[in-house]
């Protein structure tokens, strides 16, 4: 009941992938935090990193329907509406992971997006789905 409450919330049916994942760990720092990409992103030539992972809630602060959670980065921070903002980076709110749905519609299956705020909202390809990303998680490289 609660991810359909989260899903007509947020406008998006989330990935089965997303809520298999959120079902064992419901958000917090996974122990891999770093994402390789083909394009640099702003905080790095080769990726991007995570701070943690939204859960899916509705009450808490740091979930997808939380105070500081999807919606709170679109309305309060002019982040693009491109879908789902569903992690957090090292930055504290100046750069974002998404699940872009742009391409697949509301009821599709979306990339993983990294957006820079400081960037002029860039938006960066990092995986074409949900369980990619999680399988594609490395150790942050040292530069």
């Amino acid at each position: 009941a609660m991810i359909a409450e989260v899903e007509m919330r947020l406008g998006y049916k989330l990935p089965h992938s997303y809520i298999q994942f959120m079902k064992q760990h419901n958000g917090g720092m996974p122990h891999k935090t770093f994402h390789p990409s083909k394009e640099p992103t702003i905080w790095s030539e080769a990726g991007a990193e995570i701070n943690g992972f939204f859960g899916i809630e509705i009450s808490k602060d740091y979930s997808l329907c939380g105070g500081l959670g999807s919606r709170s980065k679109i309305e309060s921070w002019a982040y693009p509406d491109i879908g789902v903002y569903i992690a957090d980076t090292p930055t504290a709110g100046h750069d974002m992971i998404a699940l872009d749905y742009r391409y697949c519609g509301s009821n599709g299956e979306p990339e993983v997006v990294h957006v820079a705020q400081n960037d002029f909202f860039t938006i960066t390809y990092l995986a074409d789905d949900f369980e990619s990303f999680i399988c594609g998680l490395t150790e942050v490289p040292e530069e």
